[in-house]
């Protein structure tokens, strides 16, 4: 399942709105945007669990991802 949460990864990165919400959100509620990433893999038929959204974004050589992370590590 890891390759879907590189690919729901790249969805969510190709939307600047949805980037923006959740990253909103993990700011006041990290472990509310988990459960939103961990939804909308449902939604889009990419499930994932919040372990390997986890897990494959500790694999990301991104700094505005490493930003994100370092900011909602409470939730992550």
């Amino acid at each position: 399942m890891s390759s879907n949460a590189a690919e729901l990864y790249k969805l969510i990165n190709a939307d600047p709105e949805k980037k923006q919400d959740l990253f909103r959100q993990a700011l006041q509620n990290p472990k509310g945007a988990m459960q939103s990433i961990c939804a909308l893999g449902n939604e889009m038929n990419l499930p994932v669990s919040e372990e390997e959204v986890k897990e494959y974004l500790s694999t990301i050589d991104d700094l505005d991802t490493k930003q994100w992370l370092i900011k909602a590590r409470g939730g992550l």
